[in-house]
């Protein structure tokens, strides 16, 4: 037998599940809130298997009810958010504080009685149109060019303008900076080194021919 405890705001709406539940088989209802605070209560008091929880509740929302009891070490319910309210936000929001389900009142009366069932014995449940949504989104954002282009341009800078397909290691050596080669030229715009500036020493033959005029020289003045 799963025990089951409806929170919801509106007495029509807690009252009409609380009959529906009750002529289930297998299921029993152990109680009805009419808030977040009642909520939280009755839960650690009577600890059912699943608390159906409603989301727009005066004082204490269903949500931040949701938050204490499953706080609790160990929780001592189950949640499945029961609502006509399908944002996205509150579905996200649900499922992280660790609501084991996200259900609209629009569903039918056996897709309710199903899921109490999945929930308890540790599935998680969703309504069909809350699902296709999000996997819809999930879809068209991995398809986003601009998401992709942003992603490209988060890359590490290592890993830009590497040429695909080589490995990681190979990619960093090519990168190396390469040693300077030395050249043995002069550069023009310096002066030449003190040795350059020497005289260069004439052969020996031109000496001769220099000398020579000079001894015919004094031959003539002799003569």
């Amino acid at each position: 037998m799963i025990r089951v405890l409806v929170a919801d705001d509106q007495e029509l709406i807690r009252d009409g599940l609380a009959s529906i539940l009750a002529r289930q088989d297998g299921l029993d209802v152990v109680g009805t809130a009419a808030d977040g605070d009642e909520a939280v209560r009755l839960a650690r008091d009577l600890r059912p298997d699943v608390t159906l929880m409603d989301v727009r509740m005066p004082g204490t929302d269903g949500l931040e009810a949701t938050r204490q009891l499953l706080a609790d070490e160990p929780p001592p319910t189950k949640v499945v958010v029961l609502t006509t309210f399908d944002e996205d936000e509150l579905v996200v929001r649900a499922l992280q504080l660790g609501a084991s389900g996200f259900l609209l009142k629009d569903l039918p009366r056996q897709h309710l009685v199903e899921a109490i069932g999945a929930v308890h014995a540790g599935d998680l449940r969703l309504s069909p149109t809350i699902t296709r949504r999000l996997v819809d989104r999930q879809l068209s954002r991995r398809a986003d060019p601009d998401r992709l282009r942003r992603l490209r341009a988060a890359q590490r800078p290592r890993d830009r303008g590497a040429p695909p397909g080589r490995p990681r290691g190979e990619q960093r050596r090519d990168r190396r900076p390469a040693l300077p080669q030395r050249v043995d030229r002069q550069d023009p715009r310096r002066s030449p080194a003190p040795e350059d500036r020497r005289p260069r020493p004439r052969p020996a033959g031109d000496l001769r021919l220099r000398h020579r005029p000079r001894r015919v020289s004094g031959a003539r003045s002799s003569g």
